[in-house]
């Protein structure tokens, strides 16, 4: 093929050709086959006309005319279907002149003896056995031409499969000579000359001979190896360039990983900002660093921590007035800058001076744009700080800002958690112990009373009075000891519920079970220590009010969790009770389950026990993260209003 045509245009001629071919001798092969296929079934159906022609001489001697008369129409049709042909099967039979005469000697001898067969009175036996013998002799001359026929097919058929071999092989021959020359060939000069320019020799070039697609690829590879010879002198110097760049980035994220974990992992503000100007100081190089904190309204700056800062200036610097130095005169828009220090006369610069420093590289570090303090690192010659370090600089300043943050932040939740607790427990004395306590004080003011009056029986009623409000008292603190002294497990609360079970059982002597159903995510350890502290409360109520002989705490895990104390005692009503102040121990479950967005329910009846149900939302709320929501007074009243009506 001439050498400009493409390789596709190639390849697909080649394969067209080929393929024209091999349709032509199947399509030949196909029609063979249809032939001796049809053939076949004509060989089958005239061996049937001879079963006939016997069947219908026996039948005709024995007078059976009905079977006679249907014979002789299965006889008609066999004719006519070998005449005709059927291509559903197939059955035809071949074109020729031998077989068509064979047929049309059946089809006269046919009609010479059709009324023979078919006569009002039995055939003569002599008569009936000649026209058979002659009828039979007639169909085995036609089914022997038809064999003939078919095997002069089948000869051409294994002709046409032995030329289908050859074309075959011809084929494959051709494709694996096309492959060679087009293809193969190519890409044994591309793979060399790959080789080569992979050696280093980039002076390389491959001979195009050819406008195909190879031809293509070996230009542009002729191209490539020009343009890599001529970025082959430079290439060392981008590449160590390059290579610089990357260690420079790799540097400023291992410090900045370094100094976030040290951060994370700081207990301390001291032990934080220390820990931060020595580190600073090394990555940058510096010979001193200070860090500034100011105060709200960044007219002081105090000096958090300082490394290698020299003692006098660090006295002198301790506290620092806004606008008396160069170091703390930030402004609200202020970018780390580097200050030069010109002058050991000049007020601003003076300590600094005398230290020895000439350059002082000032970086701001603020919290969500607010102004925090600021970063100063002293250096004993003239520095230019590069964008990646302005850039490094301020990241390291945002990490301190927030590590601080934190640490207040931490602090902070500390000290609410401390104030709640004894809120708790000022709230948990208010609605037992002061109760008791002046339950107590109301009867001594009676015994007082019975005691002048000598009247012995309001004495004794008042003594019995005392002695049991002293043993409820007692019981309330034992109650209160084991409010406080139970633990939950962050990972699973049934171990706390079983514990509190275990110490209701041995206080009170009354048969505790305890079931568990479903699974579900483990509660978060503020949501258990509310969820323990109601089922307390709970079981306390039964203790003190239902006169129960067993308890029931059944816990069901899933999306919403569900924990329900059940008792069987005498019951009360819920609507009535809850109306009167006295019993604080619904509404201190209340408060506690709207901590935690959960809801409580009391159901019972007199003489049917009571069942208290707290439902949890399907992602609590923690108490940390309530208390730390800013509501304010309504919005708290509303909140416990909501979950009254709840519990109702």
């Amino acid at each position: 093929m001439p050498k400009k045509v493409s390789l596709s245009t190639k390849l697909v001629a080649i394969g067209a050709a080929l393929l024209i071919v091999a349709l032509t001798s199947i399509g030949l092969t196909l029609w063979v086959t249809w032939q001796l296929e049809g053939g076949a079934a004509a060989v089958n159906e005239a061996g049937r006309l001879r079963m006939q022609t016997w069947r219908l001489a026996s039948m005709a001697q024995s007078s059976r005319s009905p079977v006679v008369t249907e014979l002789v129409a299965q006889f008609d049709q066999s004719l006519a279907l070998l005449k005709s042909g059927d291509a559903s099967r197939p059955l035809f039979m071949p074109l020729d002149d031998k077989v068509n005469q064979g047929f049309a000697e059946v089809q006269s001898l046919w009609a010479d003896h059709r009324s023979l067969w078919l006569g009002q009175s039995p055939p003569e036996v002599d008569t009936a056995l000649l026209a058979t013998v002659q009828t039979v002799e007639a169909i085995d001359r036609l089914v022997l031409a038809i064999e003939q026929q078919l095997s002069r097919l089948t000869a051409i058929l294994n002709l046409f499969q032995f030329v289908m071999m050859a074309l075959a092989i011809a084929g494959a021959v051709v494709m694996l000579y096309t492959g060679y020359l087009y293809v193969i060939n190519p890409l044994e000069h591309l793979q060399m000359g790959l080789l080569r320019v992979q050696a280093g020799d980039f002076s390389t070039r491959i001979a195009v001979e050819t406008q195909d697609e190879f031809g293509q690829v070996a230009q542009g590879f002729n191209g490539m190896a020009a343009e890599l010879q001529n970025l082959y002198d430079g290439l060392e110097a981008q590449v160590l360039a390059k290579t610089e760049h990357i260690e420079a980035q790799r540097a400023r994220l291992a410090t900045l990983y370094e100094i976030s974990a040290f951060s994370a992992a700081a207990a301390s503000i001291e032990e934080l900002s220390r820990g931060f100007a020595q580190r600073v100081r090394t990555v940058m190089h510096a010979d001193a660093v200070a860090v500034r904190w100011s105060d709200e309204a960044n007219q002081r700056y105090l000096m958090l921590a300082s490394d290698c800062l020299p003692l006098d200036l660090l006295e002198e610097e301790r506290s620092l007035l806004a606008g008396a130095c160069a170091c703390g005169n930030l402004k609200a828009d202020a970018r780390t800058r580097v200050i030069p220090i010109i002058s050991h006369e000049s007020k601003p610069m003076r300590h600094c001076a005398r230290a020895g420093y000439e350059s002082v590289v000032s970086v701001p570090v603020r919290l969500q744009q607010r102004l925090l303090g600021e970063i100063d690192l002293f250096f004993r010659s003239q520095v230019q700080l590069t964008p990646e370090e302005g850039e490094l600089l301020d990241a390291l300043a945002s990490h301190l800002a927030s590590a601080l943050e934190s640490l207040r932040a931490a602090a902070l939740e500390r000290e609410a958690a401390v104030g709640e607790e004894r809120a708790l427990l000022a709230r948990e004395l208010h609605d037992s112990i002061a109760q008791s306590l002046a339950f107590l004080k109301i009867q001594v003011q009676l015994l007082r009373n019975a005691s002048q009056k000598a009247q012995a029986g309001q004495v004794q009623t008042a003594l019995d009075e005392l002695d049991a409000g002293l043993r409820e008292s007692i019981n309330d603190v034992r109650e209160l000891l084991l409010h406080f002294r139970t633990r939950t497990n962050t990972a699973d609360i049934e171990l706390a519920l079983q514990e509190t079970l275990q110490k209701f059982k041995h206080q009170t002597g009354l048969p505790a079970h305890f079931h568990v159903t479903g699974e579900g995510l483990p509660l978060p350890a503020d949501v258990q220590v509310q969820v323990l502290h109601v089922v307390q409360e709970a079981l306390s109520n039964a203790r003190k009010h239902a006169r129960a002989s067993q308890v029931e705490l059944n816990v069901t895990k899933g999306a919403q969790w569900r924990f329900e104390v059940r008792d069987d005692g005498h019951g009360f009503n819920p609507q009535k009770t809850l109306g009167q102040s006295t019993h604080v121990g619904m509404q201190i479950m209340q408060e506690r389950a709207a901590r935690i967005g959960a809801t409580v329910r009391v159901h019972s009846q007199q003489g049917q026990g009571t069942s208290v149900v707290l439902t949890l939302p399907a992602h609590p709320v923690s108490g940390a993260s309530l208390g730390t929501m800013n509501l304010d007074a309504e919005a708290l009243d509303a909140l416990k209003t909501d979950s009254s009506e709840a519990l109702r």
